[in-house]
């Protein structure tokens, strides 16, 4: 479905042929490592023979500098009709990409209500992508990859099948911290296999990406 209030937006690259990626960061809460594992999958991104050779472009795309309240738009977004600047400035921010890899945490089983909403807010903007899911967690994030997956499928953005289940305990150095401080981030250190299959998941993403684009392509029209 054409979006009838976000603009027309221009490719980045000449001939339309370059992938662009965003790392979409999916927490807003103060202290979240949601930025840090964003940062460490666009570190690995940045290796990826399509990026190094130019075909892929990766950016981090954060929801804390897109604040959004509470879905507000009185008209559903699958009609594309925006009333708020808040919602067309997040449209703009969406539809210029073709492809995601979703930073998730877990909480209570599920995904953040802040991503859940930032979901909620579009609908063609998502249509004909291709995204993968980096989940973590005590449990390695899953039950809210899972969640996520089915929300992104009803918005039909194609899900590749590999995901990263970052722990918690096992991915995440506490060197020097307090173990009773709940606020403590600790630092980022994902075990070996977890660039493997973060590493796995961006050629399922870059590869369907392509595939995709003609059908992601009316989305971008105004």
């Amino acid at each position: 479905m054409t979006n009838l209030s976000a603009p027309a937006l221009t490719d980045l690259s000449a001939d339309g042929t370059t992938t662009r990626l965003a790392v979409v960061v999916g927490s807003t809460r103060p202290g979240r490592r949601g930025r840090a594992v964003a940062d460490w999958v666009a570190d690995v991104a940045a290796g990826h023979d399509a990026v190094v050779t130019g075909r892929t472009v990766v950016e981090v795309l954060d929801l804390a500098d897109h604040p959004l309240p509470l879905l507000d738009e009185p008209v559903p977004a699958m009609f594309g009709s925006y009333a708020h600047e808040h919602t067309r400035r997040w449209s703009a921010a969406v539809d210029r990409f073709d492809a995601y890899v979703v930073v998730t945490p877990e909480y209570n089983h599920s995904l953040p209500a802040a991503l859940k909403n930032a979901i909620d807010h579009l609908y063609a903007e998502w249509n004909g992508k291709v995204a993968g899911i980096v989940g973590y967690g005590v449990q390695g994030g899953t039950r809210a990859a899972d969640h996520l997956r089915a929300v992104l499928t009803e918005v039909r953005t194609a899900v590749v099948p590999t995901q990263v289940g970052l722990s918690l305990f096992a991915d995440v150095d506490y060197a020097g911290t307090d173990p009773g401080d709940p606020t403590a981030t600790g630092r980022l250190s994902p075990r070996e296999h977890q660039a493997e299959a973060l590493r796995a998941l961006l050629d399922e993403v870059v590869a369907w990406a392509s595939a995709l684009r003609p059908s992601a392509a009316p989305s971008r029209s105004a």
